[in-house]
């Protein structure tokens, strides 16, 4: 495994971030990085639970300034069957090379949906979870201790169309910044929490079909002030994937806000290694 690079039990459901639904392009231009082919790679940044696709937007900043193609579709977070199959449906309307990034929950979404995609190049994944085929997060949770998530959860039942009765869950307000954003402002965090989007609580049990790392290269973000998926946890992750490492000194769970510039170096990095 690369040695990390150093910049400025339970479960009873589990998760994390980021972003509202967005489909973003960018105007390219004469600077941004292009694949052997001459085709500059579309980044894709997926959101995981308790967020939306906004949570991209200081990164989307930087990569459209450089010229970067980018795309910040909604995580539907109904589950990793339901969520892996509309993030596919995404990859495949998308010509040309993909750079794949994901954050928290959207880990274990992108290692499932890339299976298969032959114009995915890289993977990259920020704070986020990256199970392997068979595995279910719920017992990916219970490695490690440090997650504030199980003690901020709150559970809502909702009825599907069926009939059934699915539940949702939230982070409680009081636990909210503390869990999730603690080195973001009292008044962003605020805000995040009011507009958070729940998932379903079955995404933690629901069982991966399939690991994409195992053939895709990656690259990965520890934060090591995470709250909601241990640093250790993480850790293992992108070890078992043999990723390439970059550690957030003191970020909590949503580097790509709180460490905007870092998290956009280490997609470029990866950008060019495939190029």
């Amino acid at each position: 495994m690369n040695r990390p690079i150093a910049l400025p039990r339970r479960l009873a459901f589990a998760a994390v971030a980021g972003g509202l639904a967005a489909a973003l392009l960018a105007v390219p231009s004469a600077t941004a990085a292009s694949t052997a082919s001459g085709v500059k790679p579309t980044v894709v940044l997926v959101h995981g639970g308790f967020a939306d696709a906004s949570g991209w937007n200081s990164v989307i900043e930087r990569l459209q300034r450089d010229g970067y193609k980018t795309i910040a579709p909604a995580n539907p977070l109904r589950g990793i069957p339901t969520d892996a199959a509309y993030i596919n449906s995404v990859l495949k309307s998308v010509e040309g090379p993909i750079v794949l990034v994901a954050h928290s929950y959207g880990g274990a979404v992108i290692t499932n949906a890339a299976v298969g995609v032959d114009n995915v190049r890289a993977l990259v994944y920020i704070a986020a979870m990256a199970p392997d085929e068979g595995e279910k997060l719920i017992d990916l949770f219970g490695k490690f201790p440090g997650s504030q998530i199980p003690d901020s959860v709150r559970e809502v039942p909702y009825a599907n169309a069926d009939g059934s009765t699915g539940v949702d869950l939230y982070l409680k307000p009081d636990k909210f910044r503390a869990a999730f954003a603690a080195d973001l402002p009292v008044s962003t965090t605020r805000l995040m929490q009011a507009t958070q989007r729940p998932f379903a609580a079955s995404s933690y049990t629901d069982v991966t079909a399939g690991a994409a790392w195992r053939t895709i290269p990656s690259w990965a973000l520890v934060a090591t002030e995470d709250k909601a998926i241990p640093p250790a946890l993480e850790r293992f992750f992108y070890k078992r994937a043999k990723s390439k490492v970059y550690e957030a000194k003191g970020a909590s769970h949503v580097p790509m806000m709180s460490r905007p510039g870092l998290v956009t170096r280490v997609i470029k990095d990866a950008i060019h290694a495939v190029d």
